[in-house]
C-alpha cells in the first residue's frame, strides 16, 4: 500500500467501505501511479454545496468532486449522502456507488473527460477491482 494516499472522514454518518477487499489506496494506484498524491475526503451535504459554487460556480449539491492540485497530486470530495440517494437511479447499491464515483473521479484526476475513453478506463478499473 502507498504511502502517497490520505482518506479524511468529515460527515456525521458511517466510514463508507469499498464493496471488496482492495483499499482505496490500491485502486488510485493502478489508476493514477504509486507516485501520485491523493487525499480522498468524504463530506456531507453543505461542504459538497459550498465546494461546488465556490470552485465551479455551480450551486446544487454534488456526489463527487476531483480537483487536481499539480501533475501528481489532486483531491477527491465524495458525498456518501448524494451517492446514496442516487444508487437506486443507477442500479447499484450505495457503497457500490461510492466506489463507482471514486473511479470516475480518478479518471477526472487523469486528465480524463466524459466520453468513450473514460468509459472504457471505468470500465476496466471496475472489473479488475469487481465494482
Amino acid at each position: 500500500m502507498t504511502d502517497r494516499f490520505s482518506l479524511i472522514h468529515k460527515t456525521r454518518g458511517t466510514l463508507p467501505r469499498v464493496p471488496l477487499s482492495v483499499p482505496f489506496a490500491r485502486i488510485k494506484d493502478a489508476a493514477l501511479g504509486p507516485e501520485y498524491d491523493l487525499s480522498l475526503v468524504f463530506v456531507g451535504d453543505a461542504e459538497a454545496r459550498r465546494l461546488n459554487i465556490e470552485h465551479r460556480g455551480k450551486d446544487y449539491i454534488p456526489n463527487i468532486l476531483s480537483f487536481e492540485l499539480g501533475p501528481d497530486a489532486g483531491e477527491i470530495f465524495i458525498n456518501p449522502g448524494e451517492a446514496k440517494r442516487q444508487a437506486k437511479k443507477f442500479g447499484r447499491t450505495p457503497t457500490n456507488m461510492i466506489a463507482f464515483l471514486y473511479i470516475h473521479g480518478l479518471c477526472h484526476l487523469k486528465g480524463m473527460e466524459h466520453g468513450a475513453t473514460m468509459e472504457r478506463t471505468e470500465a476496466r478499473l471496475r472489473k479488475k477491482f469487481g465494482i
